[in-house]
């Protein structure tokens, strides 16, 4: 009797395990390529507390966030009236996503004018020589605290619909410089030559594929390469023999790949039945202006924040195929192969989408072979 159980039990468990395994991967799967991050507790450099009238008065803050991929990106706040956590994810959304109400999606294009054109996305030496173009002399040149002060009182009148009072824009005692500068840089930031720069698109990579079986002796594609950014390198994984090439049988290598290229897998004759894949990685910017909210906003509200200065990321796209001998038969032409438009740790898992379902499939043999076993020896 304590055999059965244990029969029944390990049936039963391996077909649960099995759904588990096919249920659970298309989740696994279906990442968007968004980057994700936390905000550095211990890092970011302070500017000065803001006296923004009615709104109240503020720290301006440049922080930093550590992506998943280890990189760091520096942001300024576009949510002044939510506290910043340093405990929770914050990911890569479009403006659209903003996950509040207020002016921020009608000025997200102005808000992204000021970064561009503030700090640090433009050097300390360069913002002095633009506010002498517009006729306004800085005091021993522009210190990085009244940069960052103004670059985010600009970002917070747009984002947030407050405005830095002219007269003493800093609410501590501090020098009448630092005041003068920090308003004729915000005045510069909120003023008419503010023309906005519109959303920026994140570096992508994906592959689509018009076959990805075939015989040996023939090429397999094309693939077709669509990416934003540039690619950095081309790794296979393929039996000796069988090669990346373009149309004419040319080998390729990752420095001859870019947008638009299309690629084969080029199998030998007397090449055995198998399957293989490569995979492409192209490196581009996480561009200044991009948004990142919390993960679980509305479980976990979190200060929203906003790109100050642009990153190198990079985005991974893998793609598979298979063959047979010559003459044997092949299956119709597959789906697009497995490809990715995201982000640093933005990559592609590079996961086969059919080992789920076939480990699930093995599983659910398994359990139905242990059924089948305890039946028979319950009717002996």
């Amino acid at each position: 009797m304590q055999v059965r159980s244990t029969l029944v039990r390990g049936g039963i468990a391996a077909v649960a395990a099995a759904a588990a395994v096919m249920i659970g991967s298309p989740a696994a799967l279906a990442d968007d390529g968004a980057a994700r991050g936390r905000v550095d507790a211990h890092g970011g450099t302070v500017g000065y507390r803001l006296n923004l009238g009615k709104g109240g008065d503020y720290i301006a803050e440049l922080f930093d966030m550590k992506l998943s991929n280890g990189s760091t990106l520096k942001l300024y706040c576009v949510q002044i009236t939510v506290g910043l956590r340093t405990d929770v994810d914050m990911v890569e959304r479009p403006w659209n996503k903003y996950p509040a109400e207020g002016p921020f999606k009608a000025n997200s294009a102005k808000i992204n004018w000021v970064l561009h054109n503030g700090y640090p996305g433009t050097g300390l030496d360069a913002l002095g020589k633009a506010l002498k173009k517009q006729g306004v002399e800085v005091h021993d040149g522009v210190s990085e605290r009244e940069a960052i002060a103004a670059t985010q009182a600009a970002v917070w009148h747009f984002s947030d619909g407050v405005n830095l009072d002219a007269t003493k824009p800093l609410a501590e005692e501090n020098s009448a410089d630092a005041n003068a500068d920090v308003a004729a840089l915000y005045a510069y930031f909120t003023g008419d030559q503010n023309k906005g720069i519109g959303e920026q698109p994140k570096p992508t990579l994906n592959i689509a594929a018009d076959k990805t079986e075939g015989t040996a002796g023939g090429k397999i594609g094309p693939y077709s390469v669509a990416t934003s950014g540039d690619i950095t390198s081309l790794t296979s994984q393929l039996p000796e023999g069988v090669k990346i090439t373009d149309a004419d049988g040319k080998e390729l290598k990752g420095s001859d790949v870019k947008d638009g290229s299309k690629l084969y897998v080029d199998v030998p004759a007397g090449t055995k039945p198998g399957k293989g894949a490569f995979t492409l990685k192209a490196s581009g910017e996480l561009d200044t202006g991009r948004l990142f909210v919390a993960e679980n906003y509305a479980k976990q509200p979190a200060q929203s924040l906003i790109v100050a200065d642009s990153e190198k990321t990079e985005v991974t796209a893998n793609a598979a195929a298979s063959w047979t001998e010559a003459g044997a038969p092949t299956t119709a032409p597959s789906t697009p192969a497995g490809s990715n438009g995201g982000g640093g740790e933005l990559a592609n898992t590079g996961v086969d989408a059919a080992v789920p379902f076939t480990v699930g499939g093995l599983l659910l043999g398994g359990g139905a072979l242990m059924l089948l076993v305890n039946r028979r020896r319950s009717r002996a």
